[in-house]
């Protein structure tokens, strides 16, 4: 006989963070939180700053999406919803100029769900609203675990969006393949652990988080070459990059792969990359390519950020 215990919902937030602005956000603010947060709006984010200054007032968290330059404010309440920190949001979106704004809170009412559900209908596609509940559980005498829940967000967020009549024959195959990629490598387990779905676009290259504000993995489609390159991104940390090419014999025993180390010296950005040779325009070879992808990411994942 198995002896199953029971699922206990904490109904009271502040008996785990009794303030918002000294226990809550510095608790959410730390990596392993703010990627759990990550997880459910299906964003790598990375924390700028807590607390950050919009003229008289503070957004709790100011924050960026890895590897893209889209602007993300977060405003936490561990009460129900209410028409003081709707405003607040509205007005720190527009003095952050934020292209993703979340409402973290304890409980979401309907007339405010509806006002978040009406503002994704009413801007364009690059704002983007979330509303997100708390939830904490424990299991007997456990300790509490933490759960976000997504209760309003960006129409098209998850959807494809539909075929641009102003697209070209290369940026909607770039976009194909990225939704074709996506769709087929978050059913691999330890990929979806490891990365979060982005939004699929007709650009060349997508970015996916490793866990530093400094660095990203970029993949990137070359079709005039007919390639595909994998690389560690280093924005603009020269130190960084000469820190890794100083475990360089140690990185790629770890990888199992072979890296071209392009520091760049006339330029900010650094890149660590591998690259191969595809045929994109036969797609019963994306299979394999997408295969050679998920194996080099997370090779690379792993290998890099033990030194990050």
């Amino acid at each position: 006989m198995v002896n199953l215990s029971r699922l206990e919902e904490i109904k009271d937030l502040r008996t785990v963070w009794p303030h918002e602005a000294l226990d809550f956000t510095p608790w959410l603010s730390q990596d392993d939180n703010i990627a759990l947060l990550a997880d459910a709006v299906g964003l790598d984010i990375t924390v700028d700053e807590t607390e950050s200054s919009v003229g008289d007032f503070n957004v709790d968290i100011f924050a960026s999406e890895t590897g893209t330059d889209r602007k993300i404010i977060i405003e936490n309440q561990l009460e129900d919803t209410n028409h003081d920190h709707l405003g607040k949001l509205i007005t720190y979106a527009s003095g952050k100029s934020a292209d993703v704004i979340i409402w973290v809170v304890k409980h979401a009412r309907e007339e405010h769900k509806a006002a978040i559900e009406w503002l994704n209908n009413h801007t364009d596609e690059k704002i983007g609203f979330f509303l997100c509940e708390i939830k904490l559980y424990r299991i007997g005498t456990s300790e509490p675990a933490v759960k976000f829940e997504v209760i309003e967000k960006p129409n098209d967020w998850t959807k494809e969006v539909k075929k641009s009549e102003s697209a070209n024959e290369t940026q909607q195959q770039r976009y194909d393949y990225w939704v074709a990629f996506q769709d087929y490598a978050f059913q691999n387990a330890q990929f979806a652990k490891n990365f979060n779905r982005r939004k699929p676009s007709m650009d060349h290259w997508m970015n996916f988080s490793v866990g530093s504000s400094a660095c990203h993995i970029a993949v990137s489609q070359i079709q005039k070459r007919n390639e595909l390159d994998v690389e560690l991104y280093i924005s603009e940390d020269k130190d960084l990059f000469h820190s890794l090419f100083d475990n360089k014999d140690a990185i790629e025993a770890d990888a199992s792969l072979t890296f071209d180390w392009r520091e760049l010296p006339e330029r900010k950005a650094s890149r660590i990359v591998i690259e191969k040779s595809v045929t994109f325009g036969d797609k019963n070879q994306w299979n394999a390519q997408f295969d050679w992808l998920i194996d080099v990411m997370l090779k690379m994942k792993k290998a890099f950020k033990k030194y990050l």
